[in-house]
This record gives C-alpha cells, structure tokens and sequence, in this order.
C-alpha cells in the first residue's frame, strides 16, 4: 500500500504552508533522509526529508501551491516491491489545499525608446531680449530696508519707494503695512472614475504577499481587535 507523505507542521504555530519547490519527480527513488521538498512557512522556508525509502509514486500538490493544510497528503511513496498500477487502482486521495499555484507576474510589455525632444537653439537676440524684461523688473531697495521687510513679512513688489531712482529705503518699509495673506483654498475632491484611474489593470503589479508577511498582518490584526487598549496622554509646557 502507498504510503502517504504528508504536509509536516514545521512549528508550533503552523497551520498551512506554501508547498515552494520539490527535490524529486516521480519515479526517483530516496531513502530516509534525502530532501524531497521546500516548504515555506509562516517564519522560514525549510526543508523537508523523507521519513521512510521508496520509490516517488505520486505528487499530489504541486510546486507553488500556496496554502496546503498541515497533515494533507502531498505525494505518495512506493516501497520496493509496489508497482504504480496500485496507486491508479487505489485511487489518489483529496488534496485539503487552500491555496492555488502561484505563477509569476507576466513582465510588462517593453516599450521601445522614445526619443527625447530637440533643445530649440536661443538665439542671442532672443537673450537680449528677456535681459530686458528682467531689468525693468528689477526692484531697488537699500540693504536695511530688505533686512526690515524680511523680519515684517513684506513684500517688497508692493511697496513704492521714496529714495533716488524710486529706491525703498527704511522709512518705506517702516510705514508699509503687511498684505492680508489670501485664503487658500483646498483642492477639489477626486471623482470616483479619476481614483479608478489610478488603479487601472496594467499600471501596477501585484506582489503575492509571502507566509511571513500574512503572519504579520495577522498578528496585527489580532493584537489591534482582541487586546484591551487605552491612551494615556500629558502636557507638557516647554
């Protein structure tokens, strides 16, 4: 009669486990001890050896599956004198696996280069004249009176200046009274189809979260709705 290799509890807290890669095909012959599979747990991925010698007859659960409960048969072991006739005879056992075999994320499509757009040429009458704009532009104020406007939160653009050349000197800035800043407004709300947008099939990928990573979000889960809290907070004047 076949013997059944079942999925091990590789810790304490193990309930299922990712089945990653296995060691031998059907047909190898191990003995007690060789390594058969990969088994990823819910802290490591481990390996996993033969208990007994035969002859692989079976496997039940392939590599990648995800979520195999523990004690569920994933192959079945021939001895010696077994044939594999007795295995179709016999029948193969239900598989109790949660999970499905995981593939890879299809790569996206490559996209061929898109070449950069050419840099006009500035001409230098094209300099001149945006040197015009930025001299007329130009705000005169004494090294005091920007110091003054700095510390007032002024803004020197709107002040007009009473020095020579309509240069702001420090009894400009001393007489100008701050602007009322403008409310800002908040931004407008997202339509539910632009958030859609967002999340499109295709501009993103997905990244299978791995046994360590559920048990994390688990725990957390757990601490957060099953543990007593409550907050203690204190002022302090500095």
């Amino acid at each position: 009669m076949p013997i059944p290799i079942l999925m091990p509890a590789l810790s304490p807290t193990m309930e299922t486990g990712n089945l990653v890669k296995w060691h031998v095909a059907e047909g190898d012959e191990v003995a007690a001890g060789d390594v058969i599979a990969e088994i990823e747990t819910d802290k490591a991925t481990m390996e996993v050896e033969a208990v007994d010698e035969g002859i692989i007859g079976k496997i039940l659960v392939p590599a990648g599956t995800n979520g195999v409960s523990v004690n569920s048969q994933i192959a079945l072991l021939l001895e010696e004198d077994e044939d594999k006739s007795v295995i179709s005879e016999s029948g193969a056992p239900e598989i109790s696996a949660a999970g499905e075999v995981s593939e890879p994320p299809a790569p996206p499509p490559d996209s061929p280069p898109v070449a950069p757009d050419p840099i006009p040429a500035i001409s230098e009458t094209a300099e001149n004249s945006n040197a015009a704009p930025e001299k007329a532009n130009r705000i005169f104020v004494s090294p005091l009176a920007r110091r003054i406007a700095a510390e007032k939160g002024l803004d020197l653009s709107q002040i007009k200046g009473s020095g020579p050349h309509g240069r702001i000197v420090k009894a400009d800035v001393e007489h100008a009274q701050p602007a009322s800043s403008p409310a800002i407004e908040a931004p407008p709300a997202m339509a539910p189809s632009d958030i859609a947008a967002l999340y499109a099939p295709g501009s993103f990928t997905e990244e299978p979260l791995n046994s360590m990573r559920a048990t994390i979000a688990r725990r957390l889960t757990e601490a957060k709705r099953d543990v007593p809290h409550y907050y203690l907070s204190i002022d302090c004047r500095l």
